[in-house]
């Protein structure tokens, strides 16, 4: 199984969520449909700006709680190494 920590985001350089998930384009479907009440429908964190896959939950886990201690600068340059434009990646996901 593979295993996906992510970064949601309310726009460019906004409020930022960090989460961690083994079905990743259903968990963001819940984050852009407000499924459940919380911090992503409060600051509308609804565009996947990135994600990075691991084959183990540990794994994941140890490195969500890696992302979510770093400073909100490095947190930026990791999305935009990957995702310059902050481009939602949602749709990709499902090609």
């Amino acid at each position: 199984m593979t295993y996906f920590v992510y970064i949601l985001a309310s726009g460019r350089n906004g409020t930022l969520y960090t989460g961690v998930t083994n079905d990743l384009a259903r968990r963001v479907y819940e984050h852009k449909t407000q499924v459940m009440q919380g911090f992503t429908s409060k600051y509308a964190c609804k565009s996947l700006v990135w994600y990075e896959a691991h084959e183990t939950i540990v794994s994941a886990i140890q490195r969500e709680k890696s992302v979510k201690r770093y400073y909100r600068k490095w947190k930026l340059n990791l999305i935009e190494e990957l995702n310059p434009e902050w481009n939602d990646l949602y749709d990709q996901l499902n090609q």
